[in-house]
């Protein structure tokens, strides 16, 4: 058990990074879009994010309430970016990879701290926690450096009219999603590298299977 202090970390590491992973997904606040059109975006704020687009608005709302309007993106909207199709597949294939590296590295654990010294069945579960680990890390990296591009860049969207938004911002910024996806793949990148560097102690009697 001594020899595993590293994968005990990142096993927590990998946790965390896997719950951010998560959380990153579901919360639409990817792009902050800046708009001067406060007709129906009463707040002059939108939220585009992977699933839908939102934004407050005061129309057809009781005197001092306010309404979030929210719609959903549809497949079948050509005018979506292939960012935001690209961060939903991937994202969807990071929570599921990270699972997979958190139970792989549970029972990794488990076999260390139980006294089973068998070689291969430790190292591979190691092994393959960290694949998993560092795969999840990736697919949370390439969407959200391809949204923070085009956040930078102050990229467009041409929405439908259903969805009462405008082509452009005046401005946008950064959601809270994208720094929640940086955290994460870092902890998944870290979590990975730990993993893979476990090496089995050379003094223990082991049963190589």
């Amino acid at each position: 058990a001594r020899s595993s202090h590293l994968q005990l970390a990142a096993f927590a590491l990998g946790t965390v990074g896997w719950i951010l992973c998560t959380i990153s997904m579901g919360i639409v606040e990817w792009r902050v879009w800046h708009v001067d059109n406060t007709t129906i975006i009463s707040s002059g704020i939108a939220w585009v994010g992977i699933w839908k687009v939102c934004f407050i608005s005061y129309l057809h709302v009781s005197p001092g309430y306010k309404e979030q309007f929210c719609h959903k993106f549809s497949g079948y909207d050509s005018s979506i970016p292939h960012e935001i199709y690209a961060a939903q597949g991937l994202l969807l294939i990071a929570m599921f990879m990270g699972l997979l590296g958190v139970t792989a590295t549970i029972f990794a654990l488990r076999n260390v701290y139980m006294g089973v010294t068998r070689k291969t069945l430790i190292t591979h579960f190691f092994l393959a926690g960290g694949c998993f680990y560092i795969l999840a890390g990736l697919c949370v990296l390439i969407p959200v450096s391809w949204n923070f591009y085009s956040v930078t860049h102050n990229q467009s969207i041409a929405f439908p009219p259903s969805y009462y938004m405008p082509s452009s911002p005046a401005a946008q910024e950064a959601g809270a999603a994208i720094p929640i996806g940086i955290v994460a793949v870092i902890l998944l990148l870290l979590s990975g590298t730990f993993s893979l560097s476990y090496r089995f102690p050379a003094t223990a009697n082991t049963i190589t299977k």
